[in-house]
């Protein structure tokens, strides 16, 4: 990448129409070679932004799921414990025991690599993504960033495996809860909101091509409209693009041209019994006769 601004276009390329100050964030990262931490609300587009970068580098995406109680085991390695009890049996139907035995099943043969562990063991450096590293314990945060730091796994059985090629690293967070301050002195920081109408629009148009300018208008505007009102889940990008994809599926060309269809369509946008209770279709008729 030469520069932010033609990182930016490759991402847009692809579709992701990311804001200046994500496309400078991320283009630092890469190219000081340190982890980007991205906070935001659910549903603006975070994990997005990994997959759309591993697709503009042409490399692989690798991400690891974080949630509570997520150990090393799941993270880095694990031994194939069923196929060691069945090599170990046998070897001893073999009359073979001891320490050969015992190199043999603590080898590679027998190495289940998790995200991590295969982040590091790529030729060339992958996108790693560490969705939702805030669902995570403080102790695993703690253990990953020394992995961050050295990008090496310490296997006791197979020594240190270091880096091959060092892979670009963009960790999400939603803010469950308070991140370390030690991880984000590690990292580049972005924050990303939900698009202004304009990007809005042209995230639409890049994932929608064929969809009608006015219609395309009226649907950004009632999904911005309705992310003001009261709900417990506020509807994102993807929602939105559902949204779309279901009127344009059902011939609608104007909001408000069948109210009980566009009541029927925001099972895309509603999540919760409490927010269609929210929404009746007064409310939806009113943000649809809004919206552009």
């Amino acid at each position: 990448m030469s520069d932010w601004t033609t990182l930016k276009l490759q991402l847009a390329e692809r579709g992701y129409i990311a804001s200046s100050d994500l496309a400078m964030a991320l283009h630092i990262s890469l190219k000081l070679g340190r982890p980007l931490l991205l906070e935001g609300a659910a549903g603006v587009g975070k994990t997005e932004v990994a997959r759309t970068l591993a697709a503009a580098l042409d490399t692989k995406l690798i991400r690891l799921q974080c949630y509570e109680g997520l150990d090393a085991g799941h993270a880095i390695y694990e031994w194939n414990y069923q196929r060691q009890l069945l090599a170990i049996r046998a070897a001893a139907e073999d009359g073979k025991t001891g320490k050969a035995v015992e190199e043999r099943i603590f080898s590679e043969e027998f190495l289940l690599e998790r995200p991590l562990l295969q982040a590091i063991r790529q030729d060339k450096s992958p996108v790693l993504l560490i969705d939702e590293i805030d669902r995570a314990d403080q102790e695993f945060e703690a253990y990953l960033m020394e992995v961050l730091s050295d990008f090496q796994i310490s296997v006791p059985e197979l020594g240190t495996l270091t880096a091959k090629s060092r892979p670009y690293v963009i960790l999400t967070s939603n803010g469950t809860r308070d991140l370390s301050d030690a991880l984000r002195r590690r990292c580049i920081y972005a924050y990303v909101e939900y698009p202004d109408r304009a990007t809005e629009l042209a995230i639409l148009a890049a994932r929608c091509p064929d969809i009608d300018g006015k219609l395309a208008a009226q649907i950004v505007g009632f999904v911005q409209a309705l992310r003001k009102e009261e709900l417990e889940k506020t509807p994102g990008v993807a929602e939105m693009l559902d949204f779309a994809a279901a009127l344009t599926g059902l011939g609608i060309n104007d909001l408000n041209e069948n109210l009980q269809i566009l009541r029927a369509t925001l099972v895309t946008l509603l999540k919760t019994q409490s927010d269609r209770a929210n929404i009746p279709i007064e409310v939806a008729q009113r943000l649809a006769g809004k919206a552009a």
